[in-house]
């Protein structure tokens, strides 16, 4: 089972893709670890963000590490896909030759969670651009889940409760599955026996009451 993290900069991927593998690790006593974005490890090295001709190299070897790690675990937690690689190609550089190769490996993800723009942009090396590309690229991710029909879940909240908010999410995907430690998640299998979630309102947001007020700017 593999779980995607996408999201614009400094939505806390990072930090909630290793909580997550964490939490289910304990809850479930499944095989579970987090893949860290490969893109971030390959500016560090290169003291620099990519090229447009290194796109495409960045996805493959995003993938390969996340099925690299799919061999040996129960439940891979992926700290981005290919799919950032490819809405940042098609905003940065105006190529979505990767659109078709990202969407199917994006495929793949039994369900990607979508970090909102409810945290506050915190400047972090070579790698981020700044708070005015957060919502273009929030904006190109749903549209590439929706336009495509992927399986998506936003997570919103700060601290625990952003946690909460992907563990709840997660929590439907492990009620076919017999797990060691079922009785310590019966809380989040109970609680997502009933209906499903909400259907779509509107092409910004699926929980209408919530994220459109983070999407709004404040009156002056």
């Amino acid at each position: 089972m593999k779980i995607a993290i996408v999201g614009a900069e400094s939505t806390g991927k990072s930090a909630l893709a290793v909580a997550l593998a964490d939490a289910l690790a304990e809850a479930t006593g499944l095989r579970v670890t987090a893949v860290p974005e490969w893109l971030r490890l390959w500016c560090q090295r290169e003291g620099r963000t990519p090229r447009p001709d290194e796109q495409a190299a960045i996805a493959a070897e995003t993938q390969a590490r996340i099925d690299a790690a799919a061999t040996a675990h129960d439940i891979v937690v992926c700290d981005t896909t290919a799919l950032m690689t490819t809405v940042y190609s098609d905003l940065l550089f105006a190529d979505r030759s990767l659109d078709t190769l990202a969407i199917a490996h994006q495929r793949t993800m039994a369900l990607t969670l979508l970090t909102a723009l409810d945290l506050p942009w915190v400047a972090d090396g070579h790698q981020r651009d700044g708070p005015h590309v957060r919502g273009p690229v929030d904006d190109r991710v749903r549209a590439l889940l929706i336009d495509h029909g992927l399986p998506w879940a936003l997570v919103t909240g700060t601290g625990p409760a952003r946690l909460q908010s992907a563990l709840d999410a997660v929590a439907p995907l492990l009620r076919a599955r017999e797990t060691p430690r079922r009785g310590l998640f019966s809380r989040l299998l109970d609680r997502n026996a009933a209906p499903e979630a909400r259907a779509w309102s509107c092409e910004f947001c699926d929980d209408p009451d919530c994220e459109h007020a983070l999407r709004t700017p404040a009156p002056r």
